[in-house]
C-alpha cells in the first residue's frame, strides 16, 4: 500500500505550512496559557475542520496558573452564591413572618357564642373557686389563711391554683364535647418538632418585658401606688423557708402555664382565626390574657408577652414551647425576687 494512498498517512500530507519566519515573542508566564488558547484557536478556525487535530490547547505541569485571574464568566457564576449567603438570615426572618401572616387558620367548628360561653365561665369559675368556694373548704377545716405558716400559705396558694386549673379545663372538656373528636392541631401536646430556637429566642425577650414595665408605669402616672406589704412569697422569700419556696415556684412555674396556656393559646387564640386574621388573633388573645392577670401596672409587658408565646405556639402548633416559655418567664420574675 502507497504512502499516498493510505488512509492513515492522508493528514500528513495535507500538513499545513508556516512561514519561514517566525512569530515568536516573550510572553509571561502567568497569561501563557490562556494565551496559547486564544492563538490555538483563532489558527485553527480558518482551517479546515480536519486539520484542527494538529492544534491543542494543553498546559504545561512546570507553570504556575496560580496567579491568573478569573474571567468574567467565573465571576459572573459565583456572584449569586456570595448573594445566597448574604441574604440568608432575612430570608429565614421574611419565611418566620410569613408563618404568622400568612398561615393557614385552624377549623374552628364553633362559634362565637361558645367562645364567650367559654371564656365567661372560666372567669366565672376563677372568681369563684379562689374567693369561695377554697376558703369555705378551709372554714370548715378549721383552717384561716392568716393564721398560717409560711408553709401552710404556700400549700394554700398551691391547692387553689390547681383547683382553678381544673375548674377551667373541665369547663372547656364540657364546652367542646358536642364537637369531638377534634382536629388533630388542636390542644397539640408533643416533644417533637423544631421549637427549641423559637423558645430560646422567646427567652432572649426576657430583659425587654423588664423594661416595658417601666414603660408601663411612665404612660399610666396616676395609678394608686403599690401596696407596701409584701406578698406571701416575697414573704417566704424573706423568711428562706426552702419548702415554701419551693411550693410557690410549683406555683408560678408549673401550674399556672399549664392551664393559663391551655385557654388562652390553645383556645382563645386559634378560635379567634375564625373571624379575624392570625396576627390579629395573637393580638387579641394576648390583650385577654394581660387582662386576666387584674394588674394595671403590668399590662404592658404582658401583652408583649403575650405575644411572643402566641408567635411561638403558631409557628410549632404544639403547646408545650409555649408553656415551656411561659414557665421560664415565671421562673425568671421568681428568681429576681429572690435577689
Amino acid at each position: 500500500m502507497s504512502t499516498s494512498t493510505s488512509p492513515f498517512c492522508q493528514p500528513f500530507s495535507c500538513r499545513p505550512s508556516f512561514p519561514s519566519t517566525p512569530k515568536l515573542k516573550y510572553i509571561p508566564h502567568s497569561s501563557l496559557h490562556r494565551t496559547a488558547c486564544l492563538s490555538s484557536f483563532s489558527s485553527s478556525s480558518s482551517r479546515p475542520l480536519k486539520n484542527n487535530w494538529r492544534f491543542s490547547c494543553f498546559k504545561d505541569e512546570n507553570l504556575d496558573y496560580d496567579g491568573i485571574p478569573e474571567t468574567a464568566g467565573d465571576t459572573v457564576e459565583q456572584e449569586p452564591k456570595r448573594l445566597d449567603v448574604k441574604h440568608h438570615w432575612p430570608l429565614k426572618l421574611r419565611k418566620a413572618v410569613d408563618v404568622i401572616f400568612s398561615a393557614e387558620p385552624w377549623t374552628v367548628p364553633w362559634t362565637a357564642k361558645t367562645i364567650i360561653q367559654v371564656m365567661l365561665l372560666w372567669i366565672a369559675s376563677f372568681w369563684l373557686v379562689g374567693s369561695w368556694i377554697i376558703p369555705f373548704l378551709g372554714h370548715i377545716a378549721g383552717l384561716r389563711k392568716d393564721t398560717l405558716t409560711y408553709r401552710g400559705q404556700a400549700f394554700y396558694s398551691l391547692l387553689t391554683d390547681v383547683a382553678e386549673g381544673a375548674a377551667g379545663i373541665a369547663i372547656l372538656h364540657r364546652c367542646l364535647t358536642p364537637f369531638c373528636p377534634l382536629s388533630p392541631d388542636w390542644f397539640k401536646f408533643s416533644f417533637k418538632g423544631k421549637w427549641l430556637v423559637d423558645v430560646c429566642l422567646g427567652c432572649l425577650m426576657f430583659p425587654l418585658v423588664n423594661c416595658l414595665s417601666q414603660v408601663n408605669l411612665n404612660l399610666l402616672p396616676m395609678l394608686p401606688p403599690a401596696p407596701v406589704a409584701a406578698s406571701n412569697v416575697e414573704q417566704s422569700i424573706v423568711a428562706r423557708d426552702p419548702v415554701a419556696m419551693a411550693l410557690y415556684a410549683t406555683v408560678v412555674s408549673v401550674c399556672a402555664p399549664i392551664w393559663e396556656e391551655i385557654v388562652f393559646r390553645g383556645f382563645l387564640l386559634p378560635s379567634l382565626t375564625r373571624y379575624m386574621p392570625l396576627w390579629c388573633s395573637i393580638m387579641v388573645s394576648s390583650l385577654a390574657f394581660a387582662l386576666a392577670h387584674f394588674n394595671m401596672r403590668r399590662m404592658l409587658p404582658l401583652v408583649f408577652l403575650g405575644m411572643v408565646m402566641g408567635t411561638v405556639y403558631t409557628r410549632s402548633r404544639n403547646l408545650l414551647p409555649s408553656m415551656l416559655l411561659h414557665s421560664l418567664w415565671n421562673a425568671f420574675v421568681f428568681i429576681d425576687l429572690m435577689k
